[in-house]
């Protein structure tokens, strides 16, 4: 789940942005004073005279380069493969510096001149995106399809038998379902226990063993502890918050209109109309997937998870 960032996901967005702004920069400074760029780096005359029409062309590729990562900046969770793209050509560049002074093309110690302006740039950025892939902390939307299959296979098991439907059915279906994926776990405003008490009422309300389950995984690596997930489960909450969220998702899922208005007439009160709406948001999208299930035939009665 991608929640509220973090002050190491703000860092890796940060590293982002001073990518962007390096390749920004750059390029404009080649865009609009191509000599000057040219006499500013001894190591770029060494190559030969200067060629205005050349060096504005690679500031053209800089600039387009910057402008990527800067919108992949603003959200580097769900636009890593934005990030990937900009620093394309910036790691492309590198990687010929490394074949010309392999080859023997260029001089080593005009090489490590250039490195912390040629591959820096593009080795920060990579870190930054393998960051938070390790941290789980970005969105799978960018993930080749079959990568998305494979992952989804090995973390759900056999809790999601309908992925592979999805497979092929064609028409760029997972894909599509990659997206959807997001919305289920969208939190900026909410308590963590809340947005994941009114996940697991809605998912119990669906009548899905596994889908539980799945819920229930997603709330324990968010912090939310063990007993406190299957008091709610059992009908025994912890927390009066946690029987407002959990009744609140579980009336939504059951249609219970009335229930639902009243029950988010409190939670608005309480917490304000932001977290309502990423509520409803979590409970009525958690709702995708056992009706998935149901309509293919992978419907299995819900059996309260125990603990481990």
């Amino acid at each position: 789940m991608i929640s509220k960032p973090d002050a190491l996901d703000r860092a890796m967005q940060a590293v982002i942005a001073l990518v962007a702004l390096f390749s920004i920069g750059n390029g404009f400074f080649m865009l609009t004073g191509p000599l000057g760029w040219y006499a500013s780096i001894d190591t770029v005359q060494a190559t030969g005279p200067a060629n205005r029409h050349f060096i504005g062309d690679i500031g053209l590729a800089y600039l387009i380069s910057g402008a990527v990562l800067g919108y992949a900046a603003a959200n580097l969770a769900l636009r890593w493969g934005a990030a990937l793209i900009g620093i394309s050509w910036l790691a492309a560049h590198g990687g010929f510096h490394i074949y010309e002074v392999m080859t023997g093309i260029c001089a080593p110690d005009v090489f490590w001149q250039d490195v912390p302006g040629v591959l820096g740039p593009p080795l920060l950025a990579l870190i930054a995106v393998a960051v938070q892939l390790g941290r789980q902390r970005a969105s799978p939307v960018p993930l080749p399809k079959k990568l998305f299959l494979s992952i989804m296979h090995k973390v759900a098991g056999d809790g999601e038998p309908y992925i592979d439907d999805l497979d092929a059915a064609g028409g760029f279906a997972t894909e599509k379902f990659q997206h959807a994926m997001l919305l289920s776990g969208h939190r900026y405003h909410a308590p963590a226990a809340l947005l994941h008490m009114a996940r697991l009422g809605s998912t119990r309300a669906e009548d899905c063993g596994p889908c539980v389950e799945i819920v229930r995984q997603f709330a324990l690596a968010d912090g939310i502890d063990n007993q406190r997930i299957q008091n709610a489960l059992m009908g025994r909450p912890d927390h009066v918050e946690d029987e407002l969220a959990y009744n609140f998702g579980a009336a939504i899922a059951s249609g219970d209109v009335a229930t639902a208005a009243e029950l988010g007439e409190q939670i608005e009160a309480k917490y304000g109309r932001k977290v309502r709406t990423e509520l409803s948001l979590g409970a009525a999208s958690g709702r995708l997937f056992p009706a998935i299930k149901r309509g293919l035939g992978y419907a299995s009665a819900c059996t309260i998870p125990r603990m481990a």
